[in-house]
């Protein structure tokens, strides 16, 4: 019944990075004549899979020539909610699913609960449990099971304009505490916004509010209809009455995020800073920012703590490779789930390019990865001295079933928020309000 009621809450933003195009092509299935990459092994058995990575087709052409046991046929049928809404009409129909998947990891209990996706524990799993983190793997399991092969993430840390810094003798916060402390400092010399509070980031202000020890949401499928829903606990209230008091101080924007008009700010040092993941710079460098006059003008330094004694790594971001239940052969998608952007020069070309920021701990003890000097940040080693540590600290969450209608949720409560007509503490009783009343229309028990 829950499952039932759930058929139409799968989709929304791309959370790994914002759209990086269209769909190149409309179909694909199990039907192995539709795919966009081209098979040269014939006679082999065939996965199809969908999948928007950038450099989807390269990492399925070296696959492809590393394997002579089968063969992969990829189909891009969209970004994010393009991708799962066709997922999900496949899912209704008991037809059309192609055998592996990519889907962000705070999408897969959505589909989870369906019983669209297999547990890929028993194929394979301990042959490679050790090439991520425990973080990585809590993020796409559910309970004690695992619906998916980590790829890409997104630490969070705090990316800087060095030229506003500069004029304003500002040095990076280590604290929220200090970071009001510069907004301020900036704002009263008639500087630009410190930060951006934009409503279209919920999985953002999840994970900030995480950071200072809110815990959303609890669920295990071996109680499948019962879920705990705890987002007016007064962590998450502090968060929100924070960010909400940066803005109605006008000490950080209320600009939504992803959009020409923020794009331009950051490239126009409307912004000090911005609050994002590992995946930034890509998806920033993509966007037309640090180019041009703006060459060398970025930094960045770790995200500000609420205690810097028990710092706390958060993540906002990530997609992975999920068996569907519809898949001809489970075992051996799981082997093409496991193997695909898991070879040395797919992973080298994601990096290296920024595309995605790795999960594969071969990738992130690599010196060379490590050692990396990042043009957008003027040639620093970003890797070492932000990034990999904040991978390494971080411990995962536990997503919900139904995280779109969440994100919805906070979606509207952030923009109460930011136009001032409730408090933060009243956005979280409010959307605990909203998010348990949905769950239990749902049929859930919520604890």
């Amino acid at each position: 019944m829950i499952a039932a009621a759930l058929l139409a809450a799968a989709g929304g933003l791309a959370a790994c990075s914002p759209d990086q195009g269209k769909s190149t092509a409309a179909a694909g299935g199990n039907d192995a004549s539709s795919c966009t990459n081209t098979i040269t092994k014939q006679n082999l058995p065939v996965v199809t899979m969908w999948g928007w990575y950038p450099n989807m087709r390269l990492v399925v052409d070296n696959f492809n020539k590393r394997h002579d046991d089968v063969q992969v046929c990829w189909t891009n049928v969209g970004q994010g909610n393009d991708e799962y809404q066709k997922f999900q009409t496949a899912i209704s129909a008991g037809t059309g699913a192609p055998d592996v998947i990519m889907v962000e990891m705070d999408r897969i209990p959505t589909f989870q609960i369906q019983n669209a996706l297999v547990d890929i524990k028993k194929y394979g799993f301990d042959a490679v449990k050790a090439d991520y983190g425990a973080g990585a793997w809590k993020d796409v399991s559910v309970g004690g099971a695992v619906y998916g092969v980590p790829v890409d993430g997104g630490p969070l840390a705090m990316i800087y304009r060095k030229d506003v810094f500069d004029k304003y003798r500002i040095t990076p916060p280590k604290t929220w505490a200090e970071y009001e402390q510069a907004a301020r400092k900036v704002k009263d010399a008639g500087g630009p916004h410190f930060g951006d509070l934009g409503a279209n980031v919920p999985a953002l202000m999840m994970a900030l509010q995480i950071q200072k020890g809110a815990t959303p949401f609890t669920y295990d499928p071996a109680r499948p209809k019962a879920i705990g829903v705890r987002l007016d606990d007064q962590a998450s209230k502090d968060v929100l009455d924070y960010w909400g008091g940066l803005a109605r101080q006008g000490l950080v924007g209320t600009q939504n995020q992803f959009t020409p008009e923020y794009i331009s700010g950051v490239i126009n040092g409307k912004y000090a800073t911005y609050i994002s993941a590992a995946w930034a710079p890509g998806y920033l460098t993509g966007a037309g920012v640090g180019k041009g006059k703006d060459t060398g003008r970025f930094a960045v330094a770790p995200l500000p703590q609420w205690d810097p004694a028990r710092p706390v790594q958060v993540n906002w971001g990530g997609s992975a490779f999920a068996v569907t239940g519809q898949a001809k052969d489970p075992a051996l998608a799981a082997k093409v789930a496991y193997g695909l952007y898991a070879d040395d020069a797919s992973l080298a070309d994601g990096w290296t390019n920024q595309i995605i920021f790795p999960l594969n701990l071969k990738v992130l003890k690599d010196p060379e990865f490590v050692a990396a000097k990042v043009a957008f940040f003027g040639g620093r080693q970003v890797n070492k001295e932000v990034y990999v540590p904040a991978a390494d600290g971080y411990r995962g969450v536990t997503y919900s079933p139904f995280g779109q209608y969440y994100y919805d949720a906070m979606t509207k409560q952030l923009s109460a928020l930011i136009k001032g007509s409730v408090t933060g503490a009243q956005a979280a009783d409010r959307l605990q309000q909203d998010v348990a009343a949905y769950a239990e229309e749902q049929g859930f028990t919520v604890q």
